[in-house]
């Protein structure tokens, strides 16, 4: 295990940090956007707000701007960051999207560059080689073993959603490994609460489709605050509220039994994000350290999602108050 950074050794980005948080979209910006009469009001909103033009009539493109935007982000913090695993963690995520791209793409014979960016810790084309030839040790982490595993799946069963979940649970262990490295036990909380809102999304999805507790037990995560037998007690019989009163979740558990009975899914699913970002939001307390790092990093990628949500919304014609009901709690 290499040696943990000291929080002093933050003292400089984290000052940085702080000037940096000045230019997150706050929630009256984000209302500006909402209430904008024009696209050109829009644009110039962006434009004030250091966005460039992001044209939603061009969906790809405007994806591509946004991942531009990231790749700069990932970029500027590595000079000052003491700790480059902490841009490593917020990479993995893109390694294994572009993971399941290949892996599903090498199966169908077809070409997936559309669903790649520059955004993962290996290059695009690399994983792509690895997937084909079957080449994986060079990989970082878990993701050498997760090619290979998803890729077995896909070939044995033909379904590409166990390839996903193999990815996904793989996925979540290297997060988890990347965190116990650094010894950051703000980065490792970070972590848990990931875990434990995405097994809360997994046991409502399995108590509203009718499956039973083998079905869950294949979907759910390790690492959790609560431990996988606690979840699966719900999906035995035992009371979702209950189990999840106790814990940042309580609300969204409150709609996730709802959601079980039929009501919508999306204010549960927002409610989830939420409760994640409540978590980060601590970090604004927190004069110095990895903290702020990690903290500025996960709100920026909220932003990224909150945009693209309220501009193809927007241009989808849909009212600004199912727009706003959609957007993810900010960190501003």
């Amino acid at each position: 295990m290499a040696k943990a950074i000291r929080d002093t050794d933050y003292l400089a980005i984290s000052t940085r940090i702080r000037a940096m948080e000045n230019g997150l979209l706050s929630r009256e910006r984000m209302e500006q956007l909402l209430e904008a009469r024009t696209e050109e009001d829009t644009a110039k909103l962006l434009q004030e707000s250091g966005y460039p033009d992001l044209d939603t009539s061009r969906p790809e493109a405007m994806d591509a701007a946004i991942a531009a935007i990231r790749e700069e982000t990932f970029l500027d913090l590595a000079d000052g960051a003491p700790d480059t695993r902490y841009l490593d963690f917020f990479r993995v995520r893109y390694d294994y999207h572009h993971a399941k791209a290949a892996v599903k793409a090498s199966a169908l014979g077809t070409n997936p560059d559309t669903m790649f960016s520059g955004l993962g810790r290996v290059a695009a084309s690399e994983l792509m080689d690895a997937v084909r030839t079957g080449d994986t040790d060079s990989l970082p982490g878990e993701l050498g073993a997760a090619v290979a595993e998803a890729k077995d799946i896909l070939e044995t069963t033909r379904d590409p959603q166990l390839s996903d979940i193999a990815l996904d649970r793989r996925m979540y262990a290297d997060l988890r490994d990347i965190a116990a490295d650094t010894g950051s036990a703000f980065l490792q909380g970070y972590v848990r609460i990931m875990i434990d809102a995405e097994n809360l999304r997994a046991l409502v999805r399995t108590l509203r489709m009718g499956r039973n507790a083998d079905f869950l037990k294949g979907v759910l995560l390790d690492g959790g605050e609560l431990d996988t037998d606690s979840v699966l007690s719900v999906a035995n019989g035992e009371s979702l509220l209950e189990l999840y009163a106790p814990t940042p979740l309580a609300i969204a558990a409150e709609y996730g039994a709802e959601a079980v009975k039929g009501a919508s899914l999306t204010a549960f699913e927002k409610l989830c994000d939420d409760a994640v970002m409540d978590y980060l939001t601590g970090a604004r307390f927190v004069p110095f350290g990895d903290a702020p790092l990690v903290a500025y990093l996960a709100a920026k990628e909220t932003e990224y999602t909150n945009l693209r949500i309220l501009l193809l919304g927007r241009a989808a014609g849909l009212s600004a108050d199912v727009i706003r009901s959609r957007l993810r709690a900010g960190y501003v």
